[in-house]
């Protein structure tokens, strides 16, 4: 391996233990998290909710009758 991808394999971890950091501490802000949301979406990321797990209690606490569109004010 050489010296960038060495640099870039540490940048990349190093990211991803900073925003592990902010959101497991509960000081996230919107913005820490849709960094968040993008790291894991390009780094092909994804979940499937499940009973029990954090995310399948979040999908299942949002309401069923949403409306298909949201409008905007």
């Amino acid at each position: 391996m050489g010296k960038l991808d060495e640099l870039l394999e540490q940048l990349h971890e190093g990211l991803a233990r900073d925003l592990l950091k902010r959101v497991t501490s509960g000081e996230a802000t919107a913005s820490d998290l849709n960094v968040v949301r993008q790291f894991l979406k390009d780094n092909g990321i994804d979940n499937v909710p499940k009973k029990g797990s954090p995310f399948g209690e979040l999908v299942s606490s949002i309401p069923d009758d949403l409306p298909d569109e949201i409008p905007y004010n």
